[in-house]
């Protein structure tokens, strides 16, 4: 039977190399390594046979060529098996010729998966295993799926592999991360959830690789956008002690429109609009919080670098006037235009700012754009959220301490973020949620311009404050549990920051937020699906839209992105609505969980009442407690490891 099995497979891999197009040899991928296979490596996809393992002295000495590689990826895969929920797949690690170095999966899985040549030290190249996952990443260098019968070898149709390259600094090939399936059920359409979690695993051993491998050098982080500065999307420029760049990240190429070699052993200011001096002057031993920097063709991102800053302290090149005008955000909408004029006429005066809002509106971007249109935009901006800092920490997370102050203390100490933002903004986020006992040191601060680091002597400081919160403070203060004196002293002026659904240039946002997340590519929307994105309520506000529109944007396969791609909450209201719209592939309703699950709105299950209170009760309070796990389980009463189990059972995990 079964070798009836593999004659078929065969006969169907050898239609390929006679010119057919039909079955799995019609995606241009799998023909090409189907015909590599036959032509090249004169494989039988008939033939049943063990996999090539290597010896164990060899296995070890490929272990040891890539032992930092292996440490890096190992939290990361297993973290990766959580989310794919364990059962029934294997996380595989690999070197660049498709040697497996290292495996996750469940122990009572592991005899499955070693069944069908999974093993450590096993050989998946094309040469010797045929068209997988694995061996044909290793070939085409970029994410691939083979599902089931796509395999060459017919011993191999059982199972389903998603694979992503990991590149070195220098654009190498270093290592394939490999999820792989053996169950019989799994559809190619569930594969795009996959895929896309494999491959953001894959960026971030990249990326950790990267920092790691050049920790002895001057390192840019930087980005379009300051919060995206710290994630798999950054660009990364490591140069030396003379400004001469010695490598970069596929992100830093993207960004900056150019080739590697057009970049390596190159001055880093002929790229930014600043100089040698003024670029060292901003260094930091962990990488300073982001500011705004211009390249040389106009355009703004944000940077931190990390190094040891050096002296003379220069300020840096200042944007354009036109440039300086550009708020960074969408404010076509009247009032919110109206309110950020007004914010910038008070700002220069010392006046501090109230920003209120729901969670994920866009108060930070709202900070950071009055920031950047006054005449401090060439100074740091520094954010710190109040909810997400521990109270223990908190004190010294603001005012910083002087080496050796307290037990586990740094020996060179620790600036503060007070002290970070000298001379420029701080934005002091959530400020509803700061303990009682820091908000009188604080207003000592505002009163006298003095900072005192923990353990140390006063020193002075120049800044700008905008607070935001999603709290009514009054309320607060009616309750005790936040100062009145602090509040007036905060509230200078006091803005609303409209939620998506009130706000009237949704349409601008929605087309702003694409027109970013889709960095160049010429992606568009159905008009059935844009009117869906402008119905639907966005509870999580901007934050919600922009991640929506992240994994949209990185599930598209085409150039479009229709109403059967979008989330089932976002697409509900439309149901009566065609959702199986035109578009290469299948598997919509797939596609459109996958992209609900990484958006952190997994589908209710129809029929339980309960469970979907339930779920919605721990939505809502995630999303009041700003996803702080530790409050979240002390407001419902429950302990840290209920609430995960919860999580996991409704399929509920964080955005981005």
């Amino acid at each position: 039977m079964q070798s009836n099995a593999f004659s078929r497979h065969a006969q169907q891999v050898l239609t390929v190399a006679q010119g057919s197009t039909s079955g799995p040899g019609s995606d241009p991928s799998i023909a090409r390594s189907w015909l590599r296979c036959l032509q090249d490596h004169h494989l039988d996809p008939a033939l049943a046979q063990p996999p090539v393992v290597l010896e164990q002295t060899r296995l070890q000495e490929s272990r040891a060529r890539l032992h930092q590689v292996l440490q890096i990826a190992e939290g990361e895969m297993n973290s990766l098996h959580q989310q794919l929920s364990g059962a029934g797949y294997a996380v595989l690690l690999t070197d660049a010729r498709g040697v497996i170095l290292n495996c996750v999966t469940a122990p009572s899985e592991r005899r499955i998966f070693e069944r069908a040549g999974l093993w450590l030290g096993a050989d998946w190249s094309e040469a010797c295993e045929g068209t997988n996952g694995i061996g044909t990443c290793v070939v085409e260098r970029q994410p691939v799926t083979i599902h089931q019968d796509e395999h060459f070898r017919g011993q191999h149709t059982g199972l389903t592999c998603s694979a992503s390259p990991v590149f070195d600094p220098h654009g190498e090939l270093l290592a394939v991360l490999d999820v792989s399936s053996a169950r019989a059920e799994v559809s190619r359409q569930s594969q795009f959830h996959t895929m896309a979690l494999v491959n953001l695993s894959a960026k971030m051993i990249e990326s950790c690789y990267f920092l790691r491998h050049f920790e002895q050098h001057w390192l840019l982080r930087f980005h379009l956008h300051a919060e995206s500065v710290g994630l798999f999307s950054e660009g990364l420029l490591a140069f030396d002690g003379d400004g001469r760049i010695c490598a970069v990240n596929q992100g830093a190429l993207n960004l900056l429109g150019s080739r590697r070699d057009g970049l390596l052993g190159m001055p880093v200011e002929r790229f930014f609009a600043c100089s040698h001096d003024e670029l060292f002057s901003r260094a930091s031993p962990q990488g300073s919080t982001a500011w705004p920097l211009r390249t040389h063709d106009g355009r703004q991102v944000f940077a931190s670098l990390r190094g040891r800053a050096r002296v003379p302290v220069y300020p840096l090149a200042r944007p354009s006037p036109a440039a300086a005008v550009d708020p960074g955000i969408c404010l076509h909408d009247p009032v919110l235009q109206a309110d950020f004029r007004r914010a910038l006429r008070v700002y220069p005066r010392d006046v501090p700012l109230l920003l209120r809002g729901e969670t994920g509106c866009g108060k930070e971007a709202f900070a950071l754009a009055v920031h950047q249109a006054s005449e401090r935009r060439g100074k740091p901006f520094v954010a710190i959220n109040c909810a997400s800092i521990p109270e223990s920490l908190i004190e010294s997370e603001l005012f910083g301490y002087r080496g050796g102050s307290f037990t586990g203390s740094r020996k060179e100490g620790m600036r503060g973020k007070l002290l970070q933002a000298d001379g420029g903004t701080l934005l002091l986020d959530e400020i509803g949620d700061m303990p009682l006992a820091l908000q009188t040191r604080l207003l000592r601060v505002l009163e006298e311009r003095q900072v005192v680091p923990i353990g140390g002597e006063p020193q002075a400081v120049d800044l700008r404050i905008v607070s935001a919160t999603h709290r009514d403070l009054l309320q607060r203060v009616e309750e005790g549990s936040f100062r009145e004196d602090l509040y007036y002293r905060l509230n200078g002026l006091e803005i609303n920051i409209p939620a998506v659904r009130e706000r009237g240039d949704r349409a601008q946002l929605l087309d702003a937020l694409l027109a970013e997340e889709a960095a160049g590519q010429a992606i568009s929307l159905e008009p059935q699906a844009r009117q869906a994105l402008m119905d639907f309520a966005w509870p999580g506000n901007v934050r919600q839209m922009r991640n929506v529109l992240r994994t949209l944007v990185a599930l598209c396969e085409g150039q479009r992105i229709y109403l059967s791609d979008l989330p089932p909450a976002v697409r509900a209201p439309h149901a009566a609505v065609d959702v199986g719209s035109p578009r290469e592939g299948g598997g919509a309703d797939d596609t459109g969980h996958a992209a609900d699950l990484i958006a952190g709105h997994a589908r209710p299950q129809a029929g339980a009442p309960l469970q979907s209170a339930e779920r919605q009760a721990l939505l809502s309070t995630l999303a009041q407690h700003r996803w702080h796990l530790t409050r979240v389980a002390e407001h419902l009463g429950i302990s840290r490891n209920t609430l995960y189990r919860k999580l996991r059972k409704h399929g509920i995990a964080r955005a981005g």
